[in-house]
């Protein structure tokens, strides 16, 4: 499995589940995500989600396909 990190910018709190798998180019497009998460294809903090707009803090990890998401 591959690591891919993301950086929060100082202001931000978290980032959506969804809009991470679109930046990091997991997918390419938001509703890509948000079927890929609706279909339990994405696991965050080891558990699987299907929550398209689940807020992501520094220190989660999502996993989807065989790359892991470190959001710091």
């Amino acid at each position: 499995m591959k690591t891919e990190t993301f950086q929060l910018n100082r202001e931000e709190e978290y980032i959506r589940l969804c809009d991470l798998l679109k930046i990091c180019g997991a997918v390419e497009t938001g509703g890509q995500a948000k079927i890929v998460i609706l279909n339990g294809e994405v696991s965050v903090n080891g558990e699987v989600c299907i929550q398209k707009g689940k807020k992501l803090r520094r220190g989660d990890q999502a996993v989807f396909g065989q790359t892991v998401f470190e959001v710091c």
